[in-house]
């Protein structure tokens, strides 16, 4: 089974509040075995316009990728992130070998 990313893009505006969202995200993560292949860290834009944040997570195949989003508990945690970050995310794929 091919696993699923989240990939995110982000601009924080209040890091404070942010990691209320971090916290709030957190059971999210958990129950769907997310694994943070990148958060944060050094970067560089090549092409487009970049964000001060980069994010990649792992999950154990693409429906588990969206059913996180998609749960109570990730939602809840969005609610705070969409008052205090501009970001654009999509959730693809990966490729088996």
């Amino acid at each position: 089974m091919a696993k699923g990313y989240w990939i995110a893009h982000v601009d924080v505006q209040d890091p404070e509040r942010y990691k209320d969202y971090v916290a709030t995200a957190k059971p999210a993560f958990e129950r769907f075995g997310a694994r943070f292949l990148a958060r944060g860290g050094e970067w560089k834009a090549l092409e487009g316009r970049g964000r001060a944040r980069n994010v990649v997570i792992e999950f154990p195949s693409m429906q588990a990728a969206l059913d996180c989003y998609n749960s109570d508990e990730y939602q809840a945690a969005k609610a705070i992130r969409i008052t205090v970050a501009d970001a654009e995310m999509v959730i693809v794929e990966g490729h088996d070998g």
